[in-house]
């Protein structure tokens, strides 16, 4: 595993975690009171298999996924407090909560410093996605499986059960979100969600 000072864009300063508090006000760090979110058949085809924009409209993705996406359901449920998130090692705030206007949003990543090592895994992702509500919780929308590009030296992407991951050229890492707590219109594997937004964006 890489030390964490081989990904400054990761390593938060004080006075960076002081602005981000004061921008985003304590409230918005409120554990949620449980999950608020659709359940799997919401995001599902009506015989259990998921759907991804990218693959043309209503394309399955076969059953391997959907299983892997409800055991990762399962994994992650606990995580809708962000105490108890960050008591498991979800504890930086990667982010602040993010929105691209036309597009739609990502909201607050919360990381795991300890499973940046450049091997990602199916039900440890090493960001959770949290997106603000209007009474200033937070609220476990979605992960995030990140791998720093001087960590993957093979010639093609990483991938999960068959699913690729894509550059984010802004961050220097492949990555890959999966919205599993909120449902996305365009698509369950998508970086943005029309539904979220950020507050004074």
């Amino acid at each position: 595993m890489k030390p964490l000072g081989m990904f400054p864009r990761f390593a938060l300063r004080p006075a960076t975690v002081l602005a981000v508090l004061a921008f985003a006000g304590l409230a918005a760090f409120a554990a949620c009171d449980g999950p608020q979110a659709a359940p799997l058949e919401a995001i599902a085809g009506t015989d259990g298999s998921l759907q991804h924009a990218s693959h043309g409209k209503g394309a399955s993705l076969g059953r391997e996924v959907s299983v892997w996406l409800a055991e990762l359901r399962a994994t992650t449920a606990p995580f809708h407090r962000l105490d108890a998130a960050r008591a498991a090692g979800w504890n930086e705030q990667i982010t602040g909560c993010l929105e691209l206007p036309g597009t739609g949003g990502m909201g607050y990543h919360y990381g795991n410093i300890g499973l940046i090592d450049g091997t990602p895994e199916a039900l440890a992702p090493e960001l959770l996605v949290y997106a603000p509500q209007r009474n200033g919780r937070l609220q476990l929308v979605a992960v995030e499986y990140i791998v720093p590009f001087d960590a993957w030296t093979d010639v093609d992407p990483p991938s999960l059960h068959g699913i690729d991951f894509h550059r984010n050229e802004d961050f220097g890492l492949w990555v890959l979100h999966a919205w599993i707590w909120k449902h996305n219109p365009t698509g369950i594997f998508m970086d943005w969600n029309p539904t979220v937004s950020c507050p004074g964006a």
